[in-house]
């Protein structure tokens, strides 16, 4: 996932980020919204950034100047690498979910004002200042997701979690009564961490899965493992 800021004319891309889409580990069964993301400093070089911003990004905004369509804010380019490069499978006009939390969590510089330079028309690559630490997401489901789920299920050790270094808890299909936190969605919590390496990062996000319970809880147990693989 490639994601840019634009202020409609000039685009200012952020740091990459790799989404699980399947349900099953092993990249195995339906499509979801996504069940986890990382990134990390060598997900893309400067070379392939650069080349994404000309051939791809730019060229979309550009492309929608001239029909009439001015654009400013977040694009979202989804892509796959392929042997003749990268191809483009979708745009969206958003963040990603669960990419934008991996993301975010290794920006250092100010987000409220890069979205103002959007809009304002004063976008530069300056914009942004980005940690060399690593970050994962993993997305806790209700079972039965992407299928049909049952809600309502009380959710325990989130401040638990919380408190451990690194961790950061971005709530989705979540409800609070009476200062209780109970599922209500499909994906319920994305569980984001952040350390100077993804090994690191990977067992922190993981620590932090295993002490948050609620009845049905589902997670991948592979995320970031290709990438560890490889090292």
């Amino acid at each position: 996932s490639f994601l840019v800021f634009s202020d409609g004319e000039r685009v200012a891309p952020l740091v990459a980020a790799q989404d699980h889409k399947r349900i099953g580990e092993g990249d195995t069964g339906p499509n979801t919204g996504g069940m986890g993301a990382y990134s990390t400093p060598t997900i893309i070089d400067d070379k392939m950034r650069d080349w994404l911003v000309t051939h791809i990004a730019r060229p979309v905004v550009a492309g929608m100047k001239a029909e009439g369509s001015e654009y400013r804010g977040v694009l979202y380019c989804g892509l796959m690498m392929t042997a003749r490069g990268p191809m483009v499978l979708e745009f969206n006009c958003r963040f990603g979910d669960p990419e934008a939390q991996p993301i975010l969590m290794r920006l250092e510089s100010d987000l409220i004002e890069a979205l103002e330079a959007s809009v304002d028309g004063r976008v530069s690559d300056g914009d942004f200042r980005w940690s060399p630490d690593a970050s994962v997401c993993v997305v806790m489901s209700s079972e039965g997701y992407p299928g049909t789920f049952e809600a309502g299920k009380r959710i325990s050790g989130l401040e638990q979690a919380e408190k451990m270094e690194g961790i950061k808890i971005f709530h989705a299909g979540t409800n609070k009564r009476d200062g209780i936190y109970y599922t209500s969605g499909g994906r319920v919590l994305g569980v984001t961490s952040r350390a100077a390496d993804l090994a690191t990062a990977v067992k922190r996000v993981y620590d932090a899965v295993s002490v948050i319970k609620f009845e049905g809880a589902y997670y991948r147990k592979d995320i970031a493992a290709r990438a560890l693989a490889k090292k």
